[in-house]
This record gives structure tokens, C-alpha cells and sequence, in this order.
């Protein structure tokens, strides 16, 4: 379990680090205006939107698969216990008002 909560905490904080130099406004902004929300998959879906929005989802979840399967190789586990594990916590800290989703459909917290 202590390891878990370890994994945890070090997904969360390069997840963090990964978004926010470059694309932090961008997406700050697009959470804001209902375009994206966090998935129970430990990534970023598209709520609605075009191409920029789509490219954003795109560029981010790619960094954080990166820094997923890092994560999962330094603690011998799985990529898919990484992602679960990001998914839950990144509903968990979702403000009220922005979208997650959680059983297949998109709703607001």
C-alpha cells in the first residue's frame, strides 16, 4: 500500500510538472469552458471541440503515458495500475463544475 501511495504522488507531481510550463493556460482554460475533463483512465478526454482542443488532449496524454510507463517500470508494476491509480486521483482533485468521466458519460462534479 505504501508503495501506492508513493506511485501515486509521483504521478501527480510530473503529471503537474508535464502540463504546466507550456500548456498549463491552454489548459486551465480549456477545462474552464467545459472542453476537456479528466478521464478514470488517467487521461485528459475531449468534452466537445476541434482540432486544437483534440491536439492539446493529444500532446498532454502522450506526456503523461510517457511518465505512466516511467513510473511503472521504477516500481515494477503495471502500466494499467498506473493509469487507474492517476484516473482516480485526478477525479478526486477535479473542482467542482469541471467535467469528469467516471462510468462512460461526461457530467459535471
Amino acid at each position: 500500500m505504501m508503495i501506492m501511495q508513493r506511485i501515486l504522488s509521483v504521478v501527480f507531481v510530473l503529471a503537474a510538472l508535464i502540463s504546466a510550463p507550456v500548456l498549463a493556460i491552454d489548459l486551465a482554460q480549456a477545462k474552464a469552458e467545459g472542453l476537456v475533463g479528466e478521464m478514470a483512465s488517467g487521461y485528459l478526454g475531449v468534452v466537445k471541440g476541434g482540432g486544437d482542443v483534440q491536439a492539446l488532449v493529444k500532446s498532454i496524454n502522450d506526456q503523461r503515458r510517457a511518465r505512466y510507463q516511467q513510473i511503472a517500470q521504477k516500481n515494477n508494476t503495471s502500466l494499467q495500475n498506473v493509469e487507474a491509480l492517476a484516473g482516480k486521483k485526478a477525479i478526486e482533485k477535479t473542482p467542482a463544475g469541471l467535467y469528469v468521466n467516471v462510468g462512460g458519460g461526461w457530467q459535471k462534479k
